[in-house]
This record gives structure tokens, C-alpha cells and sequence, in this order.
């Protein structure tokens, strides 16, 4: 049987109830994330497509009425289904007012369950098509926005290796998203419950790069006071992303090679290795292919890390999807900001439209911050920076000697004040006899 289209998010601390839950909806086809706290689902929820939310409202730390409160302002989209073990009138109605679409209290039976999902999905279906905006075609896949060709190809290559262990190295250019891809193809691919760890591998200092990622044994060097896991130990089983790959030293990217052809990872110190399940994405704006021809990158790494490339496009090339863009981020940065219902003149769209964005989707999510701060009630051309305008191309004058700039500036004194040589002398701050001097 096929798999339904609907992304179910499950929540519970109690992690029996967790794995009945996930039985019960997976036997209907439905795909399933589970969460064991209020933070592990917000994590879920910025990553992952989700059309209904499940969860408990009696849980330790943030309770389940909280991420009820954070789903109806994050993700209005998303309807809420409640349980829990304590039932009453006030929560039930606390939780309606907090954006609930269903309450279920336990202990319930496997069709009650299923009815109360089949009923939100079909409030959400509802509410989606009376609250489409006209006119507006904006694709959300994985948090990425976009409806361009470019956009679209990105997409696809997406789906055809997200459910395997090939590894991926993302190229393109600063600020073009290169982490949303690698969390896209985690998340939407079948290892989307498994790890996903993220390293920036630029901002490690190079002497600890090595420990952090492949883990270290006591004593291994100075300071190591007990045996520790490393990121790829953390990534088995799921995904580890590798981001600006070109950083890595050369000693890193030897025991790299090592992790990707043996399958297996040593801690420094350790003389036993350990076997790992894990799929591979680096990411670089350098290009690796120079680095290798300079000898600052292994040719073998580079061969064994670009099985699969992909390029993520500037934005200059998918001009169709900067105001898509720009609208999620005045979504998104509103309300951090003490303000609502803001929107972008259409002067300001015009501008955003025309700029190049050398910085990419960063430049202008910084932008469309900036710009919420400074304005009303409308984002117009005044609330965006001078960067972004168009700009008066300035022409070099030609280089000349200091008396010829000199007696340039004298002669547009003169005919400024009709050949008044006091009131020239005067604007010059030079007594008549010297600007006569220079004027002979």
C-alpha cells in the first residue's frame, strides 16, 4: 500500500504511548515523526512538512498546551490534535482557544484515534482553500521557497537521492541555502526519524576539528580528560553535514577518506575502530576542483565526496522567487519585531525585483530585517538600504595637475557671483591682490 501524503507529528514523553500511537497511524498509511519534548518537535517542525500535530499535554519542561500556543503562531496551517490522561472542561477549552482543532482524552480506542485525525485533516483540507491568497504561487518544499524553473530542478534532483547513503557534495555560492538542501534531504527522505548533525567545519579551530568529529579516548592529547563520542558517532544511523568541506586540513581529510571507503571511524587514541551507518553531505563555496589542482585538497577526497553534486542556484538566477522570499521572511521576522499585518509597497518590490543580490537569500532575509525595523506600516523604498537602489554610475575624471583643478574652481567662483572679484576673494578666503595674481 502507498504511503498518504500526510507528514503526522506525534509528541509524548511517554514513549509507550509513543510507539502505540505510531502503530495505529503507520497500520493507515500515514508517515509519522515522534517527539519526546516540546523542543525536540519545535526542532521537527522548522525541518519537516507537517500536516497534523499530535500531542500530550501533561509533559515535563514545556508542556503540550505551550507548543500548542507555538504551532497556532508559527505554523497557522498546522492543525493541533490534544490528548492526555487528565481531562477536564478547562483544559479542553483552554486548548480549543489555543488553536486545537480536536481534544482526545485517554484512555481512547484505535478508531477514535483515527477519526479525530481524519477529522482534523479534513478541517485543515478546509481551512487551506478558504484561506488561499489570490494571485500568490509560492511552493514551500522542506522551509525552501520557490516556483522558478531553478527552483524547481533543485526539487527534483532532491527527491531522487534523498532515501539513499550516496554522498552528496553541495555546491554554490554564499548565502544560497546550502544547509536548507542537505536538511531537506534528510528530512524528507526514509532516514528523516535518525540523527542530523550539522558542523561547520570552518569555524572549529583545525587543532580540534579531529576530536570533534571522529570523538577522542582519555588521554589521547592534552587535555583530554575522558573518553568522548565525536559527530559522526552522534550522525550513525542518519546524516552528517559537513559544511564548508574546503576548510578541513589536510590530516582531516586523510582520516575523512578513511570514514568514507571503510565505513568505520576510529576515536583518536583508540586502536579499534568502529563501524557506522551514516550518509555523507559536504558543502563548499570554494571550488574544489582548483583546491585540488593547487594541492590544498586530496584528489581522492574530492572523487569520493562528489558521487552526487548539486548546485544551488544564485538568486540572481531565480529572479521569479525573491518576493515569494521576501513575504516569508516579513512572515517570519514580523512578530520578533512587535509588529503585524506589514507589507511591501509595490516601489519596494520593484527595487527588490531589480537588485542582483550578490549576497544571495542572506542579503535579502538581512534586508527584509532591516526593513520591518524601519518602517510603519508599509515596507516602502526608504526602509530599504542604499545598497539595494539603483546607483548613479560614477564616471572617473581624468587626473591633472593642482593648478589646473585650481584655476577650474576660481573660474566657477567668478561666474557664480557675475565677476565679483571682492565677493570671490571673499568665498575663496584670499585677499584681491592674490586672486588677481591668479586670475592673470
Amino acid at each position: 500500500m502507498s504511503i498518504r501524503k500526510e507528514n503526522l507529528l506525534i509528541v509524548d514523553d511517554d514513549y509507550d504511548m509513543l510507539e502505540i500511537l505510531d502503530r495505529h497511524l503507520e497500520q493507515e498509511n500515514y508517515h509519522t515523526y515522534k517527539a519526546g519534548s516540546v523542543l525536540e518537535a519545535i526542532d521537527i517542525l522548522k525541518h519537516s512538512e507537517i500536516d497534523l500535530l499530535i500531542t500530550d499535554l501533561q509533559m515535563p519542561g514545556m508542556n503540550g498546551m505551550e507548543l500548542v500556543k507555538y504551532v497556532d503562531d508559527h505554523y497557522t496551517e498546522i492543525p493541533k490534535l490534544v490528548i492526555t490522561g487528565f481531562p477536564s472542561i478547562d483544559n479542553a477549552l483552554t486548548a480549543i482557544k489555543s488553536g486545537a482543532l480536536e481534544y482526545l482524552p485517554k484512555p481512547f480506542t484505535k478508531n477514535e484515534l483515527l477519526t479525530s485525525v481524519k477529522n482534523s485533516l479534513l478541517n485543515r483540507a478546509s481551512k487551506a482553500q478558504k484561506s488561499s491568497i489570490a494571485g500568490e504561487l509560492r511552493n514551500n518544499y522542506a522551509g525552501m521557497i520557490g516556483t522558478s524553473a531553478k527552483f524547481e530542478e533543485l526539487v527534483d534532483i532532491i527527491e531522487r537521492v534523498k532515501n539513499n547513503r550516496a554522498t552528496i557534495l553541495i555546491k554554490g555560492e554564499s548565502g544560497t541555502g546550502k544547509e536548507l538542501v542537505a536538511r531537506a534531504i534528510h528530512y524528507k527522505g526514509s532516514f528523516a526519524k535518525n540523527p542530523f548533525i550539522a558542523v561547520n567545519c570552518g569555524a572549529i579551530p583545525e587543532n580540534l576539528l579531529e576530536s570533534e568529529l571522529f570523538g577522542s579516548t582519555k588521554g589521547a592529547y592534552t587535555g583530554a580528560s575522558e573518553t568522548r563520542e565525536g559527530y559522526f558517532q552522534a550522525a550513525n544511523g542518519g546524516t552528517i553535514f559537513l559544511d564548508e568541506i574546503g576548510t578541513a586540513s589536510l590530516a582531516v581529510q586523510v582520516r575523512l577518506l578513511r570514514v568514507l571507503q571503510e565505513k568505520e571511524v576510529r576515536k583518536l587514541g583508540d586502536k579499534k575502530s568502529e563501524k557506522l551507518q551514516v550518509r555523507v553531505i559536504a558543502a563548499t563555496n570554494s571550488n574544489l576542483r582548483e583546491m585540488v589542482e593547487k594541492g590544498s585538497f586530496r584528489e581522492d577526497l574530492y572523487y569520493r565526496l562528489n558521487v552526487v553534486d548539486i548546485l544551488t542556484p544564485p538568486l540572481r538566477e531565480r529572479k521569479e522567487d525573491i518576493i515569494a522570499l521576501a513575504k516569508t521572511f516579513l512572515e517570519k521576522y514580523q512578530r520578533d519585531y512587535g509588529k503585524s499585518n506589514l507589507k511591501l509597497s509595490e516601489k519596494a518590490i520593484e527595487i527588490l525585483n531589480r537588485y542582483n543580490w550578490p549576497g544571495n537569500i542572506r542579503e535579502l532575509e538581512n534586508v527584509i530585517q532591516r526593513a520591518i525595523i524601519m518602517c510603519e506600516d508599509e515596507i516602502l523604498p526608504q526602509d530599504l538600504p542604499a545598497s539595494v537602489k539603483y546607483k548613479i554610475p560614477t564616471v572617473d575624471e581624468e587626473l591633472v595637475a593642482l593648478k589646473e583643478v585650481e584655476k577650474k574652481h576660481i573660474l566657477k567662483v567668478l561666474a557664480a557671483v557675475d565677476q565679483n572679484k571682492s565677493k570671490a576673494a571673499e568665498i575663496l578666503q584670499i585677499d584681491r591682490k592674490t586672486l588677481r595674481e591668479k586670475i592673470k
